[in-house]
């Protein structure tokens, strides 16, 4: 060999070829558009080649990633949520069996895109060194891995099993409880391919026992890595100035797991005492919070925000002396550390992983018990009336995460998880 000629890579070092799932990528609001998006960028800044498949609503990409769509039925559009599609829309037997699922109350997206997925690798099996899935955790996986003999590897942020006990235990009535309960049956599918998977990534050390004991998958499979955020993004605006009394939080969805309701209840307490304003990032859908806000009479105050670029977002987070994270549990919380980024104190409840990624209270977060609308108004109180307090929680926020986590961490990790798993899959081949 020449002195000029490069080395070849070790199988350690050379770029790899990574399918990377998403069966939903909303990219504005929903930690599943974010995770996709930001995660790509940074594995081919790193040198990897990234192909997404995607289902609707469709990840927006850096442009350097291609993006393979798998149209579904598209039975929850914005436009149209909830619709029931035609027989005329039905191209293969995966969109009839979406409309059968759907049709008797359940969720059928990760089930049928799943199938998609493996249908399109069918024929494309040595284009790729491996697949990721972000969490659609359906039977189309199982064969992708067993009969493509394709090393797959699945994130799990939390198991969506939390979500179905909290919105059963928050239903308001039997029928409504019947409906979550059907809603939610493809857990059970989620359970079964979880627990077949080689090797599973999650995102928090709360969210690896909850994976474990919900799923049933062996601790020694399951392996933390952080989602991250960009901190030279979500950073303090210069020159945008807080606005007192002003609060931010993120929904990305009226679920009762987000803990909105006890938010809003929060803030109609607060302003019995002080002028007080609450913008939510998210859109307004009918349900449990635009029912309560309607009841308080808090329009006037609470603001929505949607479909706006990462700039803005920051802007808000700018614009507020505080940022709220009312959840009754979370995987981890990319809305949490977004906040912390850009400097604004954060008050979160300790549910799920979130004492893990806000860090100790009184240092670099202010955490409330969850569920109790009382302790987050009276915390709140507290912070918008101490300034200084504000700024160290703030400044002290920042830092921790700016020294904990970026996507290039999360990237750097998550290659590792890859020639782990590839490791193990050329052992047993």
């Amino acid at each position: 060999m020449s002195a000029s000629t490069p080395p070849t890579p070790s199988a350690d070092e050379r770029p790899l070829r990574i399918a990377l799932l998403a069966y939903r990528g909303k990219p504005h609001v929903g930690g599943q558009g974010v995770y996709i998006r930001h995660l790509a960028k940074a594995l081919v800044d790193l040198g990897h080649h990234v192909e997404v498949l995607g289902g609707q609503p469709y990840p927006v990409l850096d442009d350097r990633i291609p993006l393979v769509k798998l149209p579904s039925l598209d039975i929850y559009n914005d436009a149209y949520p909830m619709r029931k599609p035609r027989i005329w829309e039905f191209n293969d037997i995966t969109d009839f069996l979406e409309s059968a699922s759907f049709s008797t109350g359940n969720f059928p997206e990760p089930m049928a895109f799943s199938w998609r997925a493996y249908r399109h690798l069918k024929d494309r099996r040595h284009e790729f060194d491996l697949v990721h899935d972000n969490q659609t955790l359906g039977w189309g996986l199982l064969a992708i891995q067993n009969h493509l003999d394709l090393p797959v590897l699945s994130t799990i942020h939390h198991p969506i099993t939390v979500d179905r006990k909290l919105e059963i235990e928050h239903a308001p009535n039997l029928w409504k409880e019947f409906g979550k309960r059907r809603w939610y049956a493809f857990t059970k599918m989620q359970t079964q391919v979880a627990k077949r998977m080689n090797r599973v990534m999650c995102v928090s050390e709360n969210s690896r026992n909850d994976i474990s004991r919900d799923h049933e998958v062996p601790l020694e499979k399951i392996h933390v890595v952080p989602v991250g955020v960009d901190p030279e993004l979500f950073k303090p605006v210069p020159g945008v100035e807080r606005r007192p009394g002003r609060l931010v939080t993120t929904a990305s969805a009226d679920v009762a797991m987000k803990g909105l309701t006890f938010l809003i209840d929060a803030v109609a307490k607060l302003r019995t005492e002080r002028d007080i304003e609450l913008t939510i990032i998210g859109r307004p859908k009918e349900g449990a919070s635009l029912d309560k806000i309607r009841a308080l009479g808090l329009e006037d105050c609470i603001d929505w925000v949607s479909g706006v670029p990462d700039e803005r977002i920051v802007e808000l987070y700018s614009e507020a002396e505080l940022a709220i994270v009312p959840s009754l549990y979370e995987g981890f919380s990319l809305p949490a550390i977004e906040a912390m980024s850009c400097g604004v104190p954060l008050v979160a409840t300790t549910g799920g992983a979130l004492p893990e990624v806000a860090g100790t209270h009184g240092e670099t977060a202010l955490l409330v018990p969850p569920g109790d609308s009382d302790a987050l108004a009276t915390q709140i109180g507290a912070a918008l009336d101490d300034p200084g307090m504000r700024d160290r929680i703030g400044a002290a926020g920042r830092d921790r995460v700016i020294n904990r986590w970026s996507w290039r961490h999360t990237a750097i990790a998550t290659v590792e998880e890859y020639r782990a798993l590839l490791a193990e899959h050329g052992a047993t081949a």
